[in-house]
């Protein structure tokens, strides 16, 4: 197995268990066992936790400015891509179900435990509220994009958020329409 390529599948994995257990409750165990090499093995790739957590991070923002792209290339007006956005929360419903957000628990986790990388993890929001506020910019509405940006993060967070909490689809899908509803009226 290539170096890239296992030093990849530790990310994925990392990635995943991190979601789905919390950063904190991942150990080196865990992921070694799943990717299938010794301890050992692992540290020749990294060295620490906080570095794979670091790759993670990277590999979400990546991940994250690709779903932006291909949003813009899908959709015809600012407001097709805003709609994109809100409508992950259906996209994602079964691992939002389940574990939440994978955004806002890893930013809450890191902000919980004062890790030197939340900073690193909250520019994934910072990259949607960017790209909101662009939308919004395009959309004729540049003296308000950024309220009307962080209107949008905070309202899907929220919805996320309780969905999960109450594992309830019916309140994200109500949600989901009220704010394209929304989002039409402007």
């Amino acid at each position: 197995m290539g170096h890239g390529l296992t030093r990849h599948q530790i990310v994925e994995v990392a990635d995943d268990l991190f979601y789905r257990q919390g950063f904190e409750h991942t150990s080196f165990a865990d992921i070694s066992s799943l990717v299938n090499i010794s301890r050992g093995n692992l540290y020749h790739h990294f060295k620490t936790k906080d570095d794979i957590l670091d790759a993670v991070i990277n590999v979400r923002l990546n991940r994250t400015q690709h779903m932006l792209t291909s949003w813009e290339e899908q959709g015809k007006t600012p407001k097709d891509c805003i709609k994109s956005y809100i409508k992950i929360l259906l996209t994602n419903w079964s691992m939002i179900r389940n574990y939440g957000c994978p955004v806002g628990t890893l930013c809450t986790e890191l902000a919980k435990l004062n890790h030197a990388s939340k900073a690193e993890a909250n520019k994934i929001f910072t990259l949607f509220r960017e790209w909101l506020r662009g939308q919004f910019t395009e959309l004729g509405r540049a003296q308000e994009a950024d309220a009307l940006a962080m209107r949008v993060l905070s309202w899907s967070q929220g919805v996320a958020t309780l969905g999960n909490a109450f594992d309830d689809l019916k309140y994200v899908k109500q949600e989901v329409e009220k704010m394209c509803d929304w989002l039409d009226t402007l």
